[in-house]
């Protein structure tokens, strides 16, 4: 106000309780006019991670799983790597990178024992902090000389991990699974995002692992029904970004 600004442009209100707004009311109340709104939709897109994080008290959840055309995300035997091409873990450790924690459960550590860093893309130069990886958390314990280490066990309901986690200041989680976890995370409705990475093949049969362990809907009244965000194609492969209940239209790339 003492520099003589007359106009301050608002894009989108802080939710955090304890701002609230009460920064637009103090410039008002000095005489300002305060355009609040503008730009909101691009705004609330870049800040979906904290926005959850300030009005659920939790951590944006991003849930991770690369698959074939049948979404299966194993063979029988329990091989994995890898469904998909190079491009598109590429863009997994982009996610790995954006995220200040990424989970996964004890059975993968045990069958994949995957260090869940983000080497790959620090490699490509794409991350000006290339000495800084999320904090690994395992549901479950993980054995002290696995991969993971050194990395956070968590045990208990999910809503209470993903309170924890926001109380250490973790904003977004990347859950890469398995699917036992992957399911446990839909079912109970935790999910804000899902990137899926599916590749040009097919398992048949019924054996393979699907992406989703545990029980599902019964009858198409029951199935989960989401919304494109976006389809890209990576490589070989194709990421297909869906959120819940979003209608909004899909960005083809």
């Amino acid at each position: 106000m003492d520099a003589g600004v007359a106009r301050v442009v608002v894009g989108l209100i802080d939710p955090d309780p304890q701002v609230a707004g009460r920064g637009i009311a103090l410039l008002r109340s000095g005489g300002l006019e305060i355009s609040v709104g503008v730009g909101a939709a691009a705004i609330a897109e870049q800040l979906r991670a904290y926005i959850t994080h300030r009005t659920l008290g939790r951590p944006h959840v991003v849930l991770k799983l690369g698959a074939s055309l049948d979404g299966r995300i194993a063979a029988p035997d329990g091989t994995s790597q890898w469904i998909t091409g190079p491009e598109a873990r590429a863009d997994g450790h982009r996610l790995r990178a954006e995220s200040d924690a990424v989970v996964v459960g004890a059975g993968t550590v045990r069958a994949d024992n995957p260090s869940l860093t983000v080497s790959d893309f620090h490699a490509a130069g794409e991350v000006p902090d290339a000495g800084v990886d999320p904090l690994r958390v395992v549901l479950g314990r993980a054995d002290a000389g696995a991969r993971v280490q050194p990395a956070r066990s968590c045990s208990g309901p999910l809503a209470d991990v993903l309170a924890e986690l926001a109380a250490a200041g973790v904003v977004q989680v990347l859950v890469e699974g398995g699917a036992m976890v992957a399911g446990r995370f839909h079912a109970a409705g935790l999910v804000d995002e899902y990137v899926f990475y599916l590749a040009p093949v097919i398992f048949g049969g019924d054996d393979a692992r699907a992406m989703f362990a545990g029980a599902g809907a019964s009858t198409l009244a029951e199935v989960w029904r989401g919304g494109f965000h976006s389809v890209t194609r990576l490589g070989g492969d194709v990421r297909l970004v869906v959120r819940p209940h979003d209608a909004g239209s899909v960005r083809a790339c």
